[in-house]
């Protein structure tokens, strides 16, 4: 089936939920995908931060097809044996003690609030259920993680929203003392706002935060569905500021391309989840599960891929700050840790990826001004150079 019947058929069908590029994209090999019509596109999109390993990993695709040979999908009822040495690999290499599995960020983010909430109503306070995110975060899209998100624009029209929850502005620790009540149980913040236009904390927020939570008796919950996974160069983002979470959520690249979440804690908090009070159908199924122990596997192996991410971080820093210097007028500010690296216009930049796509190169853009980069980890020099290329000569044609 041709391109556009495709696309003229997912408008008679598929809800119209998502503004769409107009191509279909059929193939994927590392860095490259293909659309139908057989166009080639270098990929710094990554399906936003979740291929980690680039497109069809050869690990992970075989990963996935051992097991699904083996055993597609058991109830939770039942033991799962990859869901037990994913859990396993998790906590080794994290804080936590415990994992909770699903399907997505936003379900990770709703497991956090919900045992942040019940946590705190039963060791605490009965009265503890508030929270307390950041203006520009974006938490998911359930109704809980949408009032969580500190964005209007997304809240829009899905009034009442879930009660429960103060927005403080972000890097701002006056703010955040400013925000606590009575009722405050946490304080949920992303290390690095990805969608919020990719703006980082000072050095030490993140450490006064987690101080006031010390102080406070208050649960430090990070979100790092897209920080995670080695994407800033370590394998959390948090490692870069010296603290470790209450409770951590994660998705996106967990899985190198399949629909995975998972929220940790500490076994003191996970103590108030019990049987009933929380679950999903298919979370920790046995197929993603066996592709997410590829993927941390491949990541871990001999540190190369996040050597490689750091390297490759290093190197487009430049070239972006180079487009820069030549483009004072356009470019404000290059931004960003590892491979989650944004570039603030002083114009709206929604035109500026489409002219890239048309030339080959899928990039994106969020928070209206700002061009963020999410490319596979295992980005080459070349890779960068053909995107530095790209944007120059788009750049140049602006008015």
């Amino acid at each position: 089936m041709g391109t556009k019947k495709l696309i003229d058929e997912s408008s008679l069908y598929v809800m119209n939920t998502y503004k769409r590029f107009p191509i279909v994209l059929r193939k994927g090999r590392g860095m490259k995908v293909w659309g139908t019509d057989g166009r080639e596109y270098i990929d710094f999109v990554g399906g936003i931060a979740v291929n980690i390993l680039g497109h069809c990993h050869p690990k992970v695709v075989v990963a996935i097809q051992k097991q699904a040979q083996r055993l597609l999908h058991v109830s939770n009822f039942y033991y799962i044996e990859p869901q037990i040495k994913l859990a396993k690999l998790l906590v080794r290499h994290t804080f936590a003690d415990k994992v909770f599995f699903c399907n997505s960020g936003a379900e990770a983010n709703e497991a956090a609030i919900k045992l942040a909430r019940k946590y705190s109503k039963e060791n605490i306070s009965p009265e503890r259920f508030e929270i307390i995110t950041a203006k520009d975060s974006f938490h998911g899209r359930t109704l809980a993680t949408l009032t969580a998100t500190g964005q209007e624009r997304f809240q829009r029209g899905f009034e009442p929203l879930v009660p429960g929850f103060t927005h403080a502005p972000f890097n701002d620790i006056d703010a955040i003392g400013k925000a606590m009540t009575k009722n405050t149980c946490a304080i949920m913040l992303e290390p690095i706002q990805g969608e919020g236009g990719v703006k980082l904390p000072d050095p030490n927020y993140l450490k006064e935060v987690r101080k006031i939570c010390n102080e406070n008796n208050l649960l430090l919950i990070l979100d790092e569905v897209q920080t995670g996974m080695g994407r800033t160069g370590r394998f959390f983002a948090h490692e870069y500021f010296g603290i470790t979470p209450d409770i951590m959520t994660i998705a996106k690249g967990l899985g190198g391309g399949v629909p995975i979440g998972a929220m940790l804690a500490t076994d003191k908090v996970a103590s108030a989840f019990q049987p009933t009070t929380h679950a999903a159908t298919f979370g920790g199924n046995p197929l993603v599960c066996a592709a997410a122990i590829a993927t941390i596997e491949t990541l871990l192996e001999d540190g190369f891929i996040l050597d490689q991410c750091n390297r490759m971080s290093v190197y487009m820093k430049e070239r972006l700050e180079n487009l820069k210097l030549k483009f004072p007028a356009l470019i404000v500010e290059i931004r960003g840790l590892g491979l989650l690296l944004g570039m603030e216009l002083t114009i709206e930049c929604e035109a500026i990826v489409k002219t890239c796509l048309e030339m080959g190169v899928l990039i994106n853009c969020t928070a209206e001004k700002v061009l963020r980069f999410m490319p596979p980890l295992i980005v080459q020099k070349k890779d960068i150079d053909h995107l530095i290329n790209i944007l120059e000569k788009v750049f140049e044609r602006l008015p």
